[in-house]
């Protein structure tokens, strides 16, 4: 019986190995926003549970980087997922991926890479998002979110912000400026995620689209601790 034990556990370890050894580099970036976004959740001066229920989009950009030493400017990738239906009502939805560009984190001790979340927070900042690149700041208003479960979300700044961003350097967490910085549609990342070549309003508001096995963390993650939009305006809609 012993033996039988070792060699299942031995044989889960090696198909283990092989799945992550034939992912491509896009999907396993997903699988690791989804693991950013589940440890980011479990701190416990975390995002506020009631901004994240009012969220219509969640994108996660992890290990952000410098672009060169001594250049504030920085890149990422990441995914972004939002909720269905017309209006938000729905579920978590299937994630498109999006690059970072530009700006400066301003956060990063000794070049270390940075992890960035960010909430969007209405309809005019995911469509900013969805259009086309979106320079934060200026084509769509961007705050530093409040952190805490006890932190208060409906102080002016953050309630008139279009996106609340986040980052978590070397264990810390906290809201971060990212006035300055560049948000695109990553269209050739989403291709290798999916098979072919796809959009990412056609991700993100397709009714039918099938999430990815290495994205369905991240969707996971976010349905168990925020499933239903708690907006004014989704209650409004009701």
């Amino acid at each position: 019986m012993k033996r039988f034990m070792v060699a299942a556990v031995c044989l889960t370890l090696v198909a283990g190995v092989a799945y992550s050894q034939n992912l491509n580099k896009e999907q396993k970036r997903l699988e690791e926003s989804g693991v950013v976004m589940q440890e980011v959740l479990n701190i416990p001066d975390t995002i506020p549970h009631d901004l994240l229920e009012k969220a219509e989009c969640v994108i996660v950009f992890p290990s952000v980087k410098k672009l060169a030493f001594g250049i504030g400017a920085d890149y990422g990738r990441g995914a972004m997922v939002c909720r269905t239906g017309e209006k938000f009502r729905g579920p978590w939805g299937a994630p498109a991926m999006y690059a970072l560009e530009g700006g400066s984190v301003g956060f990063q001790i000794g070049g270390e890479a940075t992890d960035l979340i960010l909430l969007v927070m209405n309809d005019r900042g995911m469509e900013s998002i969805l259009s086309s690149k979106v320079k934060l700041g200026v084509d769509a208003s961007v705050a530093g979110g409040p952190k805490g479960r006890d932190a208060s979300a409906d102080t002016d700044a953050w309630m008139r912000a279009e996106i609340l961003s986040y980052s978590r350097s070397r264990g810390l967490f906290a809201g971060v400026s990212l006035e300055g910085s560049t948000i695109r549609p990553d269209d050739e990342a989403s291709e290798q995620v999916y098979g072919h070549a796809i959009k990412a309003r056609e991700i993100v508001r397709g009714e039918k689209m099938s999430v990815p096995s290495t994205g369905r963390n991240l969707v996971n993650v976010l349905q168990k601790r925020a499933p239903h939009n708690e907006s004014e305006r989704a209650a409004s809609d009701k």
